[in-house]
């Protein structure tokens, strides 16, 4: 370990700023080079051999391309969170070598978090689920401009049509919404072909990831269809949680996947002082979205029926109690925290960071069934 040389790597789309922490203590910056791999490849020959060295840089836009070719050259490498780099209050300076300076002194210090680098198959599917939820933000958004549209012109739905968006409202809007003048009728038209395709690009999507749940590693697929067993938690939510997390294993405790979630309280105590406010938000945000979203599931007594049942078919016995008993347990949270006051938002925040430790329960549950099977195969 003395003789370990520190990496710090201050990545951008073209452009890479390298600085190298040495054994005997100095920090130095050796300048920029362009972002590719002709340039990597020279600059880990430059350094000296690749198992005496350690890189690291921030999360970021450019991905993990960087980490995979620093990996096939040998050099062992992290993806630190930035949000967790350590930074001076007096600081005033930033350029993008002062970056990897930093970045190399705090990882030869031991002062930087990494997180977790998804593999291929994990990656696509992030990629593909991400790409659905952008999808449902762009739907929201078109049906909100031909709402307001309408109703700035007050053209108001009949009141035998009492739900928007549904087929009889937009059946509606196409038969009966009309204009005299040639250019509201053309936004109209436009507005309605926005919202039409955002509805056919999300089939599209879900169609794409129920494919990819088929052709997915038995592994994962196990873990998807078990946490279906939840209830609030179909086949979009499970598939997020898998794709965001990866292997919840990787969690020695619920409580690091709650805290990991950004769901729990922050904390300013000082000596006898005690004082805890909102949740962090630290976490990954796509997760906390999706945990939320089931969890205004558990306002309703517990049950099983319907789809659930469907969902529930063939699934492990101790996954189905699991779940049982989640619906039993977070249900009487959130009566407990409506009787004591509580808004509806914090009993929801409330109620989804417990269900992060059901969802780890199964989820490490059916991850055991194929570890004893993954270590015959490496042997």
């Amino acid at each position: 370990m003395s003789n370990i040389r520190f990496v710090g790597l201050d990545v951008h789309a073209d452009s890479i700023a390298v600085a190298v922490a040495e054994p005997d203590g100095e920090v130095r910056s050796l300048g920029v080079i362009p972002n590719r791999l002709e340039a990597i490849r020279k600059l880990v020959g430059k350094l000296g051999p690749a198992r005496r060295l350690k890189a690291c840089y921030e999360a970021g836009p450019t991905g993990y391309v960087l980490y995979w070719q620093l990996t096939a050259l040998g050099v062992a490498c992290e993806v630190v969170a930035p949000s967790l780099v350590p930074v001076k209050a007096g600081d005033r300076v930033k350029t993008d070598r002062r970056d990897a300076t930093k970045l190399a002194r705090s990882y030869r210090a031991g002062d930087l978090t990494p997180v977790w680098v998804p593999d291929a198959e994990h990656e696509a599917l992030r990629d593909l689920v991400r790409a659905r939820e952008d999808a449902r933000q762009d739907q929201h958004r078109a049906r909100h401009r031909l709402s307001k549209f309408l109703l700035r012109h007050g053209k108001r739905p009949p009141q035998h049509v009492k739900r928007a968006w549904t087929r009889k409202y937009l059946s509606w809007i196409k038969e009966q919404v009309h204009f005299d003048q040639p250019a509201l009728e053309a936004t109209l038209l436009d507005y309605v072909h926005e919202v039409e395709h955002m509805a056919e690009r999300i089939q599209r999507l879900e169609q794409a990831i129920s494919q990819a749940i088929e052709k997915a590693p038995p592994r994962m697929r196990a873990v998807i269809e078990a946490l279906q067993a939840l209830r609030g938690v179909a086949q979009i939510t499970a598939v997020t949680v898998v794709a965001e997390l990866g292997s919840l294993s990787r969690f020695p405790s619920p409580r690091q996947l709650m805290s990991y979630s950004g769901l729990v309280s922050s904390e300013f105590s000082s000596g006898n002082r005690i004082l805890r406010g909102a949740i962090t938000k630290t976490g990954n945000a796509h997760l906390r979205r999706v945990i939320i979203e089931s969890a205004w599931a558990y306002q309703y007594r517990p049950w099983v029926g319907g789809y659930l049942r469907k969902r529930q078919q063939g699934l492990d016995p101790q996954v189905k109690q699991i779940a049982w008993k989640a619906q039993h347990r977070l249900h009487r949270r959130y009566l407990k925290l409506a009787a004591a006051g509580k808004k509806k938002p914090q009993i929801v925040t409330a109620v989804g960071r417990e269900l992060l430790g059901f969802i780890w329960a199964i989820a490490v549950e059916t991850e055991a069934k194929f570890e004893p099977r993954s270590r015959v195969a490496q042997e």
